[in-house]
């Protein structure tokens, strides 16, 4: 029997794809089990709806449609084991970090590791790492007020700490250098030029997108940064465009403090970030 939420949920798949939304179905049977306080897979077993239903519904598919990003709608990202608040103000995290994410986790650390989440938005590195390594001091760093009023939120009963503070910053937490065991960072690393889908180009912060002509502006900062605050033997992982795997690289091993210098890719397979080690070395 097709009932009346399974039409609608149809009707909203035609109209997210006319949009040129390629998640459509996705979104709209994720719109639909916000909405019903249940998750996707329950759609079926739940009684059909009231009127009110609806209109909430065909509300939330006419703001989708016009590319409002479906974190906004819903107020929450999904990000490896969490639940993250988001909406306007701070950058929505990507599935494609969360290979960065494996990647940190399956390194060895002391048994309480001094981690620094670099350009940590909603904190859902911060976060993420804090759950695998609940003993460890974490701090995220952000240079965005309405950013880290989410991070706030989402690291509430933690012992996460965080800092407005900008990465750029040549004398930042001098205090730190060569202390810390684990420097993870997913910075704007987006070329000033590239044209971006509209959920990007109109909803996330610019300042968290994109980095100069290159996008390597905030990332050759924290390659400084990871040189001087990680102690020898320390794990660092930097986010970057698809197309700057090569230069990220080449300005990683070039900067003389580190070893197993690696590019990475997601879990698209599209080079995504790169990986390395602080080395003992003292070349400035």
């Amino acid at each position: 029997m097709i009932t009346r939420l399974r039409c609608a949920i149809d009707s909203a798949t035609a109209l997210l794809a006319d949009a040129g939304i390629n998640s459509a179905r996705f979104d709209a049977e994720e719109l639909a089990a916000h909405l019903t306080g249940t998750e996707r897979g329950r759609l079926p077993l739940i009684d059909s709806p009231d009127d009110a239903f609806f209109d909430r519904y065909h509300a939330a598919i006419a703001a989708r449609s016009q590319r409002v990003p479906l974190q906004h709608i819903t107020g929450t990202a999904a990000f490896g084991p969490l639940t993250l608040s988001v909406g306007p103000g701070v950058f929505i995290p990507r599935p494609e970090t969360e290979a960065m994410l494996e990647w940190a986790t399956a390194q060895r650390l002391p048994e309480t590791p001094v981690i620094i989440d670099v350009c940590t938005g909603s904190g859902a590195l911060a976060l993420a790492l804090a759950h695998h390594w609940p003993a460890a001091r974490i701090l995220g760093v952000d240079d965005c007020n309405a950013a880290l009023d989410y991070a706030r939120k989402n690291t509430a009963g933690t012992t996460i700490e965080l800092l407005r503070a900008d990465a750029t910053d040549p004398g930042l937490l001098t205090d730190l250098d060569g202390h810390v065991d684990l420097l993870v960072a997913n910075p704007p690393y987006v070329p000033e030029a590239v044209q971006l889908e509209p959920e990007v180009s109109q909803y996330d912060p610019p300042h968290a997108v994109f980095a100069g002509p290159d996008g390597m502006t905030v990332i050759t900062a924290i390659i400084r940064l990871a040189g001087r605050w990680l102690r020898p033997g320390g794990f660092f992982a930097v986010e970057h465009d698809d197309t700057t795997s090569l230069s990220t690289h080449e300005l990683v091993g070039s900067a003389g403090r580190f070893d197993d210098v690696v590019a990475r890719t997601d879990l698209t397979g599209r080079p995504r970030f790169v990986t390395a080690r602080r080395n003992g070395g003292t070349h400035e």
